[in-house]
């Protein structure tokens, strides 16, 4: 059953995956003739003119984009943290759902296993494509980086472990939510609008005082990128909250799918 899980979401793991790799490989290559002394001091003059707030919200007041890892701590980890949070949506939102959508549903029942041992498996190869995601892309930042220049390895290894603090509770969020419909067309569009509409209201909770309660609003508050710019660590506390929020969402997924109707 895991195996065929695995070679089922496969397909679209690779395209998400390649989409980031192809992004990154693209700037490591042009980035070295892109920026040189003359663009850093248009590139700083033109820094003044935004209000602070602004580049707050992209990080760009902590770091300045003058190198490769210079840009994928600002710009480059926004790809990182959207990419990886719609593709775990995604999968949460469809990855239970499509067997009644495709009407395979009946034969996983024709089969002697329990429908909470089905879920389990769908749940395992999701988080397990999720992780592996970011690990490539993290190993590919890391190779491209170390030949690029020098860096801050440590605080590399720690953004790099971000976005799995916002994926797994967006994946959890959605598999739950997928529980009450029996279409994925009906889900696919909730997914991505979580997904973007939580990363707004990160941008938001970043920008003043006055906006920074939408921080309780967003799942993107755990990736906790800006602390550990800034300490060089990641708060405990958003690990915990990150992981009772997937425990919780999944649990729930569990009780509500053992009782669902499936046609």
């Amino acid at each position: 059953m895991l195996k065929r899980e695995l070679k089922v979401n496969l397909k679209s793991f690779l395209i998400w995956t390649g989409i980031l790799v192809l992004l990154f490989m693209t700037v490591y290559l042009i980035y070295p003739s892109i920026i040189n002394s003359d663009n850093i001091k248009m590139i700083d003059e033109m820094m003044k003119i935004f209000p602070k707030e602004m580049l707050k919200a992209f990080n760009m007041d902590i770091a300045s984009i003058d190198t490769a890892y210079g840009w994928l701590k600002t710009e480059g980890f926004i790809f990182v943290l959207l990419i990886t949070g719609v593709y775990a949506s995604i999968m949460g939102s469809t990855i239970v759902l499509k067997e009644e959508s495709d009407k395979t549903i009946e034969y996983l029942n024709s089969l002697p296993i329990k429908r909470s041992a089905i879920l389990t498996k769908k749940i395992i190869c999701a988080i397990f494509y999720i992780i592996l995601m970011i690990l490539i892309v993290g190993i590919f930042n890391l190779i491209c980086l170390t030949l690029s220049g020098t860096f801050d390895i440590k605080q590399y290894l720690l953004l790099s472990i971000t976005p799995l603090l916002s994926a797994l509770p967006l994946f959890a969020i959605n598999l739950f939510i997928s529980t009450f419909f029996n279409k994925t067309k009906n889900t696919f569009g909730i997914s991505l609008g979580i997904t973007f509409i939580s990363y707004f209201l990160q941008i938001l909770s970043e920008m003043n005082e006055v906006t920074e309660f939408f921080k309780y609003f967003t799942v993107y508050t755990l990736a906790d990128v800006r602390n550990v710019l800034i300490n060089n660590s990641i708060n405990f506390e958003m690990i915990i909250i990150s992981f009772l929020l997937t425990t919780l969402f999944i649990l729930s997924t569990y009780i509500k799918y053992n009782k669902k109707e499936l046609v």
